[in-house]
């Protein structure tokens, strides 16, 4: 199995970053919340204090494949409000789109959806496991690579006669409606 993060050293999580006395991985690894309640404290957590992730990123390689999904799910709805929490682990969330477990790849691309406005030569890093991710199995994996992929066009004027070629081919394999739309939506926006 591919260990996500563990290639995303030099920065340390359990042991650096704390949340109002609160570790990060023991908090994922011993609540006893719900995933959806766990995800939802963690980015209200994250939303408070932007800098929570400044030094993250050495010992998520110890979660599991649940834990980093909720991480990854946390991180996705505070992006929502703030795409700046996430530019100092982006690096970590891009190398996520690479996990097998679907969760994982499909909460990095929204996240890095949310984010590419803001950071868009750094997300155009995860092009090549975007593009991978569009011909995922999981209609999930694919939609959100459709959303990352979608914001992309519109925000990145460098990659956007690739990323425009890129979506025409994935367009005509895709068999999913709810997919295609994604695509098509992000095609008006920029035509």
């Amino acid at each position: 199995m591919i260990i996500c993060w563990a290639s995303h050293r030099g920065l340390g999580l359990s042991s650096i970053m704390e949340m109002n006395g609160i570790n990060l991985v023991d908090t994922l690894r011993n609540s006893e919340m719900k995933a959806k309640q766990l995800s939802s404290f963690l980015a209200k957590k994250l939303v408070e204090d932007a800098e929570l992730l400044r030094d993250a990123g050495d010992d998520i390689d110890l979660l599991n494949d649940v834990e980093k999904g909720i991480l990854m799910e946390a991180l996705e709805y505070a992006t929502g409000t703030g795409p700046e929490i996430a530019e100092p682990v982006l690096d970590v969330v891009i190398e996520c789109l690479r996990c097998e477990a679907p969760k994982v790849k499909w909460e990095a691309a929204r996240v890095l959806g949310n984010v590419t406005h803001r950071f868009p030569d750094r997300a155009l890093k995860s092009l090549p496991s975007l593009l991978e991710n569009a011909k995922h199995k999981g209609t999930v994996v694919r939609w959100s690579a459709a959303y990352a992929l979608g914001e992309m066009v519109k925000h990145n004027k460098k990659a956007k006669r690739r990323l425009l070629q890129e979506i025409e081919t994935i367009l005509k394999r895709e068999k999913n409606n709810g997919v295609k739309n994604v695509y098509l939506k992000a095609l008006k926006a920029v035509r």
